[in-house]
């Protein structure tokens, strides 16, 4: 029987998705869906799962089947979390970020916070009462101590570990956002975090003019590039040295949007305690390698030395079971909790990720897989034949 939200019955991952577009205004609904420029990156983060199959192994032990995982030593409920994104409000305005992260407690998987919430670091801590694994997404910004005071704000707040989203010195240009005349935030959101940053601010500076202004212009002709000339445009792995040595040699600092294995290796020498394979769901450079086809060679270069994480394109627990198999230690989900989120607020995002959580178990039990360290790559091949069942990503129909 399917689950039902808000009256509205639920099969899959993507039901929600086809709700969302039902009930949004266009140009959030686009904002939300949308990739850049031709969005073909955003279509294979998809399709390219298509293209890897399983090979099940048949007559083993089952009865006792788990999908629980640790990362970073932190019980996880199933390999799977919501990544870090920001602006939640624009799809429950009342709880915003609050909600997802009280969902991820339900389910017992973690949350992790983005810089640009619509709720403060310090709000979504209290609202999940400790009953949420919390993590915070960082930026390495213009200002270098506002970056330093908002890690160090996570921290004392209780979260566990931080990301550090490195792709992002520009935002790939969001033609549907401008098309469709979405360039601001609409009122009364805010990026929160900084605005609490610069209110305690005696001097402005630069960076706080910046802040206060440009984000909430509308002067581009789409949203997110009137938030990217807040980011360090000049950044090199030195910054992660500094990040580590200044804030997380307690707690795990993975980098978020490695997309090779050069960059993978360079990380770890870094002094990053994880990567995580992203291509910013499509939303940043148009033509990169989907998500799941760039984690072979990250895998094979990167070895045991870190935990490997994964976002972009999970609808399946299958989905799942590909990443693992590939090399990922747990995969993140982005869009589809935007949606689940506009389609029913809290209780949807606890049925999303039960969803993901239940098609991931029978796919282990089909694959002969007992727990999540039974998933190997052995479990994963290309088709015999060399090509792939690629479907076109078409928006309009979801």
């Amino acid at each position: 029987m399917p689950n039902q939200v808000a009256g509205i019955k639920i099969y899959n991952v993507n039901d929600y998705q086809r709700v969302a577009r039902e009930i949004l205004p266009k140009p959030l609904y686009e904002y939300l869906a949308s990739g850049t420029d031709d969005e073909q990156t955003l279509a294979e983060n998809e399709s390219a799962f298509k293209s890897w199959y399983l090979r099940p192994r048949v007559m083993r032990p089952v009865g006792a089947i788990s999908t629980e995982t640790t990362l970073f030593g932190q019980r996880l409920s199933m390999p799977v979390f919501i990544s870090p994104a920001g602006v939640h409000a624009l799809c429950d305005e009342v709880h915003g970020e609050c909600a997802t992260a009280r969902a991820c407690g339900e389910v017992g998987t973690l949350f992790a916070l983005s810089q640009h919430s619509t709720r403060s670091i310090e709000d979504v801590a209290a609202a999940t009462n400790g009953k949420t694994n919390l993590w915070y997404q960082s930026y390495i910004l213009k200002d270098r101590d506002m970056t330093l005071r908002l890690v160090k704000r996570a921290i004392k707040a209780g979260y566990t570990g931080v990301f550090l989203t490195v792709d992002s010195v520009r935002f790939g240009f969001r033609e549907a956002d401008a098309r469709n005349g979405w360039n601001s935030l609409p009122d009364p959101l805010r990026l929160v975090n900084y605005d609490d940053e610069t209110s305690q601010k005696d001097t402005p500076t630069d960076s706080t003019t910046i802040t206060k202004s440009k984000i909430y212009s509308g002067e581009e002709d789409a949203w997110d590039q009137n938030t990217e000339q807040i980011f360090e445009q000049n950044p090199t792995w030195d910054d992660v040295r500094w990040l580590k040595s200044e804030c997380c040699r307690d707690l795990p600092l993975v980098i978020k949007g490695i997309l090779t294995a050069e960059d993978a290796v360079e990380a770890v020498n870094a002094g990053a305690d994880g990567i995580m394979v992203s291509n910013h769901g499509g939303r940043g450079l148009d033509g990169a390698l989907a998500a799941i086809d760039a984690l072979p060679e990250i895998a094979e270069a990167v070895g045991n030395r870190v935990p490997i994480l994964l976002d972009g394109g999970i609808r399946r627990g299958t989905d799942v079971i590909k990443a693992l198999a590939l090399g990922a230690t747990a995969v993140g989900i982005g869009k589809p909790f935007f949606f689940a989120l506009a389609v029913g607020g809290e209780n949807a995002v606890v049925n999303l990720l039960r969803i993901l959580q239940k098609e991931t178990e029978a796919a282990m039990a089909i694959c002969g897989c007992q727990t999540v360290g039974d998933i190997n790559k052995k479990l994963v091949t290309r088709h015999p034949s060399g090509a792939g069942r690629v479907e076109q990503y078409i928006r309009s129909t979801l």
